[in-house]
């Protein structure tokens, strides 16, 4: 690169010295002639340009022979000129440059990078620029990889996150970048180095933390997924028998939110019968057991039963199950799958497909536009609920409790799922089953409601000891065992216990998740 602006340097110098030149002997040829027009320097200059931009405005005109000559040259010249200067305004709105040059009169807006032009990413971009009306979407790939042109305004510049960031400066007040390929962030070389950038990175990944580094965040598709399903598509108190049919990412994804939200009542018990290869996932989550029926149906407790044979053979579970979900990662699978449920099966209750398009008369989940939104890529709304949640548990507990920026990740999530249970505790007070939108006026009414039956001892117990199974069923997940000190590192904790043996301040413990409604409420202005 060095070597190539040395190179580029030096021919400019030497076309600026032949130019000077060449005026300079135009001045000297025409100068002792009384009949020319061109007696100075500033006059040759001005003879050249008019004629090198092919103006030719005539008023001035060599008369010797030398004089004509050079004027033969800038004619000659004039027209490669002009094919130059009309190339490099071309290449120039071709290339980079322009687009740069665009933002860099946007530099206080909000600036959102995407590392492909996918169909994840076009969906996140449109959603986004609906969203946030200061928002510049950049891409940074060329136009023609995109399958269909946007509908929104953005910009294409094929250049690294690192230059975007360096554009920006410290100007504006949000740069984001996302990596919307799987497992991009380890694979592209975009990537090198982007945790020292001034950014907030998004990519989505397999597995791993929802954290790597202090502006790396990671998100699943199945994770998205799972929770948009159980938000839109809550369980319900008459449904007693759930099938999950296909067990690769997204089976997994959806039993592991209903293990961690489906939690309505202690006296209410639901039976998930899985039908897929959960050798793996069994051996992860060895200490579910201390909170679930396994592999058979319990009356006293929720079930897992994981079934090592074909759904095909297993017509009596399919026959009494109160809802069917179709989660294969394979999705031309699930479609299969679903129309020989149909031709074949007697269902008495509702089967619902994964499918990543919407799908008329249909049960269906998943739909890329429901998946790939700022709700669940960039999560604002959830982690402001749990940060929310866990500034009031620091106001009762201020001698113990860590501000968010201090927890540690465990503790981070567990804040983050008892937040996600929000739907299911203001669907639990204001018994509606199917709320799928919290507003101001829903929490205000489940608060409300709540304030109201924690008078009653009986229903304040009842509150409580849901919120503890919601607690243990996510420490449990996590492999977490009983110990008679909290110690993470080997995942003990005193309150890995049944309810009924905590002392009575342990059991208040998870107001404060109920509480959450209240402040919510007041921050919402209602």
């Amino acid at each position: 690169m060095k070597h190539r602006r040395r190179f580029l340097t030096t021919v400019i110098l030497v076309v600026v010295l032949i130019y000077i030149s060449l005026l300079l002997l135009l001045m000297w040829a025409e100068y002792p002639e009384p009949t020319s027009s061109i007696n100075t320097f500033i006059d040759a200059l001005w003879y050249s340009v008019a004629t090198l931009t092919t103006v030719g405005y005539g008023d001035i005109t060599p008369v010797t022979p030398l004089g004509r000559a050079i004027g033969t040259v800038f004619v000659l010249l004039s027209t490669g000129i002009l094919v130059t200067l009309v190339s490099a305004l071309i290449s120039f709105l071709a290339s980079e440059g322009f687009p740069l040059l665009r933002l860099s009169f946007q530099r206080r807006k909000n600036w959102y990078y995407f590392a492909d032009t996918g169909i994840e990413s076009a969906t996140l971009a449109r959603q986004i620029s609906q969203s946030d009306e200061q928002a510049v979407i950049i891409y940074g790939q060329s136009r023609n990889r995109m399958e269909e042109a946007p509908d929104y305004p953005c910009l294409f510049a094929n250049v690294s996150p690192a230059r975007i960031a360096r554009l920006k400066g410290s100007v504006g007040s949000k740069c984001s970048v996302f990596f919307m390929q799987e497992n991009a962030i380890g694979v592209d070389a975009r990537a090198v180095n982007i945790s020292a950038l001034p950014v907030e990175v998004y990519a989505r990944t397999v597995n791993g933390e929802d954290t790597l580094s202090g502006n790396i965040h990671f998100f699943q598709c199945y994770e998205c997924c799972a929770r948009e399903y159980w938000r839109q598509k809550p369980l319900l108190r008459r449904e007693r028998r759930i099938v999950l049919i296909g067990f690769g990412h997204y089976g997994a994804a959806l039993l592991k939110y209903a293990i961690l939200t489906n939690v309505l009542s202690p006296d209410y018990h639901v039976a998930y019968h899985i039908f897929g290869n959960a050798e793996q996932f069994l051996q992860m989550h060895d200490q579910l057991g201390a909170a679930f029926s396994m592999q058979r149906e319990a009356e006293d407790r929720d079930s897992l039963i994981f079934h090592t044979g074909d759904w095909a053979a297993a017509h009596e579970v399919l026959a009494t199950a109160d809802r069917i979900i179709l989660c294969d990662d394979d999705e031309q699978k699930g479609w299969n799958i679903f129309w020989h449920l149909r031709r074949y099966y007697p269902i008495r209750g509702r089967i619902d497909l994964r499918s990543s398009r919407p799908i008329p008369d249909v049960s269906h989940f998943g739909v890329i536009s429901d998946i790939y939104t700022p709700e669940h890529v960039l999560r604002t709304t959830l982690n402001q609920v749990a940060v929310s949640m866990n500034n009031l548990y620091r106001s009762s507990h201020p001698e113990t409790a860590l501000d968010w920026d201090h927890l540690t990740d465990n503790l981070r999530q567990s804040k983050i799922a008892a937040s996600e249970h929000l739907f299911v505790k203001v669907r639990i007070l204001l018994e509606e089953e199917n709320l799928t939108e919290l507003t101001a006026d829903t929490l205000a009414r489940a608060y409300a409601v709540y304030s109201e039956n924690i008078q009653n001892p009986a229903r304040l117990e009842e509150y409580r000891e849901i919120e503890h199974l919601r607690w243990l069923r996510f420490y449990l997940y996590h492999n977490w065992t009983y110990g008679a000190v909290r110690n993470p590192a080997l995942r003990q904790d005193p309150g890995i216990c049944a309810y009924e043996s905590l002392a009575p301040q342990e059991q208040a413990y998870g107001d404060y998740a109920w509480k959450l409604m209240g402040e919510l409420r007041l921050k919402n202005g209602s």
